[in-house]
């Protein structure tokens, strides 16, 4: 934020009704917008909570819900930046991984490990990402979470099948198909009862133990 400064030519002995009041600092640009994303944020980690109005959400950043729509047509797209936001993060991610691990089964485990430690660190978009938060909002926002999930999939595909391939499988892309379809649903089981236990069954719970089961 940029601070209001003394003018140059006033003088510092000169009397001011202002001077012992606090400073409004007004927002740089595209900073009140991410001060509304991260309420929204904050309001989903806490348990049990009921569909979130713009009207709590102003009060909470003390603000009008006019103030809010001056930075979203709507709800529905504040909850877009919180997609967004979870896209970016994940698949920026994914990407670093695929670069850096040549290992294919190695790859698959960091994946899964990143996305369940993504969730683990940020309940309130664990509620955006299994659709919870979503219920009673625009239909678009939850396709939009399903082709997120259908996109780490086709992540895991890729790796999956380069692994059978290698190994001799005699149908790498049924095998890949088949296993990453298991892996993405046990990712959303953790998810899903990590938001729904009140984010008190951690989705690291047994980690190391599941993920030697299921990329047997």
């Amino acid at each position: 934020m940029s601070d209001l400064t003394l003018d140059a030519e006033q003088s510092p002995d000169a009397p001011s009704a202002a001077a012992d009041a606090p400073v409004r600092k007004r927002p740089k640009p595209g900073e009140r917008r991410v001060q509304i994303l991260e309420a929204l944020a904050t309001m989903l980690e806490q348990p049990g909570a009921e569909r979130i109005t713009t009207s709590a959400l102003a009060a909470r950043l003390e603000v009008s819900e006019a103030a809010l729509y001056r930075h979203f047509a709507s709800k529905a797209q504040m909850f877009e930046g919180l997609i967004e936001f979870i896209e970016q993060s994940v698949f920026t991610l994914v990407n670093q991984i695929g670069e850096r691990e040549a290992d294919h089964a190695l790859r698959t485990r960091k994946l899964v490990v990143m996305v369940l430690q993504f969730g683990e660190k940020n309940p309130g978009m664990t509620r955006v990402m299994v659709g919870d938060a979503l219920v009673f909002e625009n239909d678009r926002l939850q396709e939009r979470m399903n082709q997120f999930f259908d996109k780490l999939e086709s992540s895991l595909k890729q790796s999956l099948r380069d692994a059978a391939t290698a190994s001799g499988a005699a149908t790498p892309t049924v095998d890949a198909q088949v296993r990453a379809s298991v892996i993405v649903s046990f990712m959303v089981g953790r998810l899903q009862r990590f938001a729904r236990s009140g984010f008190k069954r951690l989705p690291s719970e047994h980690l190391d133990a599941s993920l030697a089961i299921i990329l047997s």
